[in-house]
């Protein structure tokens, strides 16, 4: 055995003690508060123990970027905990508060985590995008120098259960993709069950394709070597035609259930019956258990042969649970070594009392493997999280339309910006689910061009077409055009909205979408976020207000989406001028890294940044005179401001949100003549104001009365028998929240049901977001006394 394989195997099964080590104690030694069961996939971890020990000590290197399966996350702090990247203390708080996470997380632990995984099947496909976003850095004038790495996705085969992944091998063989490894852990288990028998034959016919290699990885060094011996090629057809469900059960059962259904199976026939009697019942069940993905040393030698940078699936044939007790069982995905099991398996691992958690406890060269580990590529330059300039934001202003719409303000901005040489302008990237003419981007791409790695030309263009778009592709274009998969948006966003800390290179991601299919999207939008990427996502047309094309295409929940997701600070402009202030200060929010003063003016976390989402629409409404003064401005951030001062006698305020401004400010007008002093407050983004109000409530339960939110100085003033009237084009949810403020009366208007086609005016009137339903929420205010 070579040093290199020896120190590969010491090292595997080290990480396999500590890991399942970090897990028991969890469960069975850790005090327990509430008596409920802590878990941790002692199973799944085991089952890629050497495909990560292979792939972390032999093959990758610093540039390279790993999506870690999230029931691989017990080998992952173990590996860096041999590395002397994580502490002890956290690894004894395992899935406890504070302790490292319960799948790899790159905002909650404090190891080197590449890809935060978790929601199943996200952080396999996300390496895809992030192949894709570092070839448009490279190809960029400003990031030529950029070293490419491999991105890698370690993936259980349940996973390719997910639809997202698929989706996502449709945009990688479009955009040229390369530089991208999937690991497939093909243990054949998952949480309620054994594989179905061929799968892999699917897989691999899926992955070719769409232009992937495909290697299988079934055979292990000592099965590779039974199979030279006479009658090898024997029991290697017979483990070719085992069933999954047989392979796992006699693997749990052990060597001498494995001699009695061999030998059953093969009967007496000489060689192999000789092959199988020359090991005894222990050495049987290494031997037949030495699959390719169990086996540290091909694990190596494979990697190591690769020698392009095409994508390729490696389909590694392991056994959940490998190495442990608990092997091959079909309840062992969430099961785990009891007390007696984990006792016997560690004398068996030779692992001393009182030496649990000792990184070299079994190791008989200590200094040998030190100097080992310290020579390992991956991690010879350290922490890999880089950082970028922050870029300055030029002066956003937009001409004063008589009529235009948040949605036209919108590209009027990007082509401004598109025509400027800035520096933040270079470093834009726009992306869109095949609707990118119908988001208004198209100014923008005509000017700055679609990526692709190689010059592409538009044929319109050449056989003389007339065209609005002009698709040309170059390298130096930023536009990524995507098909019609939302998953695959926001998976990009997230990709880009991280090129900072992966590459070094800051880039402004933006992102077009239907707003009623931000929710098709949502699962890939809440990972992106819990990453921390940084990204502008532009929900529209939305509403009802997009009439005609009815209700599959009008959005209702997605303003309480914008509310609810944390990492992302949404807005509902009603007009530009709004607009034109929340993208300035928004270029500048995406690009915040926590280092600022908190803000005690509106108990926002604005210092530490985020992504941004603008919900807008195609309704032109009129414009009012241009607004240059720092109430409106900041009020427009903040989340709202007074468009009408209520007067000190005011007994009505009508707050709205979004496209139905001129409803409300119509309705205002016509209440008006009965009631003196009406006030109308221009809310640009409820999710800032309920944040700063439920943040203002938690600072006061500290113990500081001064702490007053945005909201709470805006409706401080009004009489206590003020009534609030809200109304958006969205769930009336969104702002019914007003009258807990200050305990003012509220009446919510919105829309709670599926629209259908109309006119604009039919179906205000319907769902009664029109100025005269308006006014008459507000005379029953009188009729009602």
């Amino acid at each position: 055995m070579t040093t290199s394989r020896t120190h590969l195997k010491t090292i595997e099964q080290r990480l396999l003690w500590l890991s399942h080590w970090m897990i028991h104690n969890a469960n069975h030694i850790r005090p327990k508060a509430d008596g409920i069961k802590v878990g941790g996939h002692q199973a799944s971890s085991a089952s890629m123990v050497s495909i990560m020990t292979a792939l972390y000590f032999s093959a990758l290197r610093p540039e390279d970027r790993v999506a870690v399966k999230p029931h691989a996350s017990p080998i992952f702090h173990a590996i860096q905990y041999l590395m002397g990247n994580q502490t002890r203390e956290k690894m004894e708080a395992f899935r406890g508060f504070g302790g490292v996470q319960s799948y790899p997380s790159r905002t909650k632990d404090i190891d080197d985590v590449d890809f935060s995984t978790g929601s199943v099947g996200l952080g396999v496909a996300i390496t895809s995008f992030a192949s894709i976003v570092q070839d448009y850095i490279q190809a960029k004038q400003w990031g030529q120098e950029l070293k490419l790495g491999r991105m890698v996705a370690l993936v259980g085969d349940a996973e390719l259960d997910e639809g997202n992944i698929y989706e996502c091998l449709q945009e990688g063989w479009k955009n040229d993709l390369r530089n991208t490894w999937w690991i497939i852990d093909y243990n054949r288990q998952s949480l309620d069950g054994i594989v179905r028998e061929g799968l892999f034959r699917r897989v691999e016919q899926i992955f070719d394709a769409f232009g992937w290699d495909v290697i299988r990885v079934k055979y292990g060094y000592l099965q590779r070597a039974a199979f030279d011996e006479p009658g090898g090629e024997k029991l290697r057809d017979w483990i070719d035609s085992c069933p999954n469900q047989l392979y796992s059960a006699l693997t749990f059962m052990g060597g001498s259930v494995w001699r009695k259904r061999l030998m059953d199976d093969l009967g007496d026939q000489g060689d192999v019956t000789a092959l199988i009697d020359s090991r005894s019942d222990d050495q049987l069940a290494e031997l037949m258990e030495n699959l390719g993905g169990n086996c540290v040393q091909t694990m190596a030698d494979t990697f190591a042969a690769i020698d392009h940078d095409r994508p390729v699936c490696f389909l590694a044939y392991t056994i959940k649970g490998w190495g442990t007790p608990i092997a091959g069982h079909k309840d062992n995905h969430g099961g785990l070594m009891n007390k007696t099991q984990m006792a016997a398996w560690q004398a068996h691992m030779a692992v001393p009392q009182g030496k649990e958690w000792e990184p070299m406890a079994t190791v008989s060269d200590v200094p040998a493997l030190q100097a080992f580990l310290k020579e390992a590529k991956f991690f010879a330059k350290g922490r890999r999280r880089y950082t970028d300039d922050v870029l300055p934001v030029p002066e956003i202003q937009i001409s004063g339309d008589r009529e235009i719409s948040t949605q036209m303000g919108f590209g009027k901005i990007l082509d401004d910006l598109s025509k400027g040489r800035s520096a933040l302008a270079a470093r834009i990237v726009t992306t869109s689910p095949d609707v990118t003419g119908t988001t208004n981007l198209g100014p923008w791409v005509n000017r700055r061009k679609l990526f692709a790695r190689k010059e592409q030309s538009d044929t319109f263009i050449s056989e003389n077409i007339p065209s609005t778009a002009k698709w040309e592709f170059t390298p130096e274009g930023q536009h990524i055009e995507l098909g019609i998969a939302e998953m695959n948006l926001f998976l990009l966003l997230g990709a880009a909205g991280l090129s900072h800390s992966l590459f070094g290179k800051r880039l402004l991601p933006i992102g077009t979408v239907y707003d009623p299919f931000v929710a098709r999207g949502l699962d890939a939008l809440n990972y992106a976020c819990y990453q921390d990427a940084r990204f502008m996502i532009v929900g529209t047309p939305s509403g009802i207000t997009l009439a005609p094309e009815g209700g599959a295409h009008q959005s209702i929940g997605s303003p309480l989406i914008g509310m609810s997701q944390d990492g992302l600070a949404a807005f509902e402009p009603a007009f530009v001028d709004e607009l034109a202030v929340i993208m300035e200060w928004a270029f500048a929010y995406m690009q915040k890294d926590g280092d600022d003063d908190p803000d005690e003016r509106t108990w926002l976390r604005d210092e530490t940044g985020g992504s941004v989402y603008l919900r807008l629409t195609t309704k032109p409404l009129e414009q009012p005179s241009k607004r240059v003064n720092d109430d409106f401005r900041q009020g427009a951030i903040d989340g709202a401001y007074w468009l009408r001062k209520p007067g000190p006698n005011c007994s009505v305020v009508i707050a709205y949100q979004g496209a139905v401004a001129d409803e409300a400010i119509a309705a205002a007008g016509l209440i008006g003549e009965n009631r003196r002093d009406v006030g109308v407050l221009a809310v640009t983004s409820a999710d800032r104001l309920n944040a700063g109000w439920t943040a203002a409530q938690r600072d006061r339960a500290r113990g500081n009365p001064d702490a007053t939110s945005h909201i709470e100085t805006l409706l401080q003033a009004l009489p206590g028998n003020c009534t609030l009237v809200t109304v958006l084009d969205g769930h009336p949810a969104t702002l019914s929240w007003l009258g807990a403020v200050a305990g003012h009366k509220t009446i919510p208007h919105g829309v709670e049901h599926f629209g259908q086609t109309g006119t604009i005016n039919d179906l205000y009137r319907h769902f009664r977001i029109d100025r005269h339903s308006i006014v008459q929420s507000v005379r029953s205010l009188t009729a009602g006394k």
